[in-house]
């Protein structure tokens, strides 16, 4: 019978950590790519489309008039509704459901490419349900047009992003980012029930306190009582004083990235 002496007993104790400092190691590493996978893997909403709001508003419509057991599923307004589309707008947030999965409600929001160490690029997507605005018709002519949306709302695809972005919009000091027009849209012909128009918006957009000049392409369409509006143009954060977020598990960010909005309009 052999005896161990007290440096193998030493060595022993030393292996014996270094195999457990190995395995919380491993565990700890796993836990760190689940959680960048998971980052990685949450879902990203499809770009704003025109065609995808209008069928939001008219399954909304339909669920409704079922639910009032209404003998029609579609958008007319009264009879005694003014004709055309003359006249002020308002934004109605109080039409269709606001989330990721299914946002046939009106919002406002960005989008940011990430590339994320060692598992891959992915989409950061925030958006705001508090949405306010008008606009105003005359004729063929959208003669004016204010939208404001109160950012302190946003909500991201993933949302350990969240606060990250209250701090880079600075929403404690200015919670609510503008977009007015400058010059009047010309929409060429008055749209009827069903048609769709594409024009582009001139005017200015304000984040952080900051105003800059802004062109965004439109489309639109009137659906029944309602005038839809969707929108999508690329900015640079830059421009309006904003540094995107930083992490160390983030590789790159880019520094620019679209301003989406989808805006639903009933007369005043």
């Amino acid at each position: 019978m052999t005896s161990t002496g007290p440096e193998e007993k030493q060595n022993g104790s030393n292996r014996k950590l270094w195999l457990i400092a190995a395995a919380v190691g491993g565990v700890v590493g796993i836990v760190v790519i689940a959680g960048l996978v998971w980052y990685l893997n949450q879902p990203v909403p499809e770009e704003v489309s025109l065609e995808a709001a209008v069928a939001g508003v008219q399954d909304e419509t339909t669920t409704t008039a079922a639910a009032n057991d209404e003998s029609t599923t579609t958008t007319e307004g009264p009879s005694d509704a003014p004709a055309g589309i003359d006249g002020a707008w308002t934004i109605d947030t109080t039409i269709g459901e606001f989330s990721f999965e299914e946002a046939t409600a009106s919002f406002v929001g960005f989008r940011i490419d990430e590339v994320l160490g060692s598992i891959g690029a992915t989409q950061a997507v925030g958006r705001t349900p508090l949405v306010a605005g008008e606009l105003t018709v005359d004729g063929t002519l959208i003669t004016d047009a204010l939208i404001e949306a109160d950012l302190t709302a946003i909500v991201t695809n993933a949302s350990r992003r969240d606060n990250a972005v209250q701090r880079a919009l600075n929403t404690t000091e200015f919670p609510i980012a503008t977009f007015e027009l400058v010059e009047p849209i010309d929409l060429g012909a008055v749209p009827q029930d069903g048609e769709s128009f594409a024009v582009t918006g001139v005017g200015t957009l304000t984040i952080n306190g900051i105003t800059q000049p802004l062109e965004i392409p439109l489309e639109g369409q009137v659906t029944g009582d309602l005038v839809i509006v969707v929108g999508s143009v690329d900015i640079t954060f830059a421009d309006w004083d904003v540094a995107v977020p930083e992490s160390p598990a983030v590789v790159s960010v880019e520094d620019h990235g679209p301003l989406e909005l989808q805006l639903i309009f009933t007369r005043s």
